[in-house]
C-alpha cells in the first residue's frame, strides 16, 4: 500500500477566482488544496521528525516558513498558520478546513487587504551630567539635584508621552492595536487597510513630533500575525 505524504500547510486562504505564483517551499513547489470555501496552501512530504535534532535546519525551516507565508500575503489575504503545522492526509485537511470553516471565514474577513504593522517606541536615554570643573562641595552636591530632578522630569514626560499615545490609538483603532510593553522599548502591533498605508506612515510622523522623549521605528507591512 503506498503511503500518503504529509501536507506541511503554511497558511488557509478564500477560495481563489484568479492565477496565483505560488513560492517555492522549503523543498518543493507549492501546491492549493481546495475545500468548498476555503483553501489550503501546502507543501507535500515534508518531514520535521527527521530534522527535529538538526537546529540548523530547523532554523532554516523557520525562515523558509515565514517568507512562504510573507510572499503569499503579496498577492492575497492569507491566514497564517503556525510553523510546523501538518495533516497526514488530504482527507485529515479537508476534513479540519470543512469542520472550521466558520472559524476561518470569520478571521479571513476580518483580515481581508489588510497588514500588520508594528511600531516599536524606544525610550530616548538621558543625557549624562556635566559636572562643573574643579566644582567645590556645594556646587558639586547642586549640580548633582540640578541633574536629579532633570532626570525625574525627563522620565515623567516620557511615561506621559507614552500613556497619552497609547490612550489615542487604542481609541482610534479598538480592535485594530494589539500592545506589548517590555521593559526597554513598546511594541504597537497594528492592523492597516492597504490603501490607507501612506495615511499611517505620516501619521507616526505626528506621533513622534508629539513625543520627543521617544523614538518611533515602523517596520515593514507583514501578514497579520497577531490579529488571526
Amino acid at each position: 500500500m503506498m503511503r500518503s505524504p504529509n501536507l506541511y500547510t503554511y497558511a488557509f486562504c478564500k477560495n481563489l477566482n484568479f492565477p496565483v505564483s505560488l513560492p517555492k517551499g522549503n523543498l518543493a513547489p507549492l501546491v492549493i488544496i481546495k475545500g468548498n470555501q476555503i483553501s489550503a496552501v501546502v507543501e507535500l512530504d515534508i518531514s520535521l521528525e527527521s530534522s527535529q535534532n538538526n537546529d540548523e535546519q530547523i532554523i532554516k525551516m523557520v525562515l523558509n516558513h515565514d517568507r512562504v507565508i510573507c510572499e503569499l500575503s503579496h498577492q492575497m489575504t492569507v491566514l497564517p498558520l503556525r510553523f510546523g503545522t501538518y495533516f497526514h492526509s488530504q482527507a485529515a485537511l479537508l476534513n479540519h478546513i470543512e469542520t472550521h470553516t466558520p472559524e476561518y471565514e470569520q478571521k479571513l474577513n476580518k483580515i481581508q487587504g489588510k497588514h500588520e504593522y508594528t511600531l516599536k517606541l524606544i525610550p530616548q536615554k538621558i543625557a549624562e551630567m556635566a559636572m562643573p570643573v574643579a566644582a567645590s562641595g556645594r556646587d558639586y552636591f547642586m549640580a548633582k539635584k540640578q541633574h536629579y530632578e532633570y532626570q525625574k522630569s525627563f522620565i515623567n514626560a516620557q511615561n506621559e508621552e507614552k500613556t497619552h499615545l497609547i490612550n489615542l490609538i487604542t481609541v482610534a483603532l479598538p480592535s485594530d492595536v494589539i500592545i506589548q510593553q517590555h521593559t526597554e522599548e513598546v511594541r504597537l502591533h497594528i492592523l492597516v487597510d492597504d490603501h490607507e498605508q501612506a495615511l499611517l506612515k505620516q501619521q507616526v510622523v505626528n506621533w513622534q513630533a508629539q513625543c520627543p522623549h521617544w523614538q518611533f521605528i515602523l517596520g515593514e507591512p507583514l501578514p497579520p500575525y497577531h490579529f488571526v
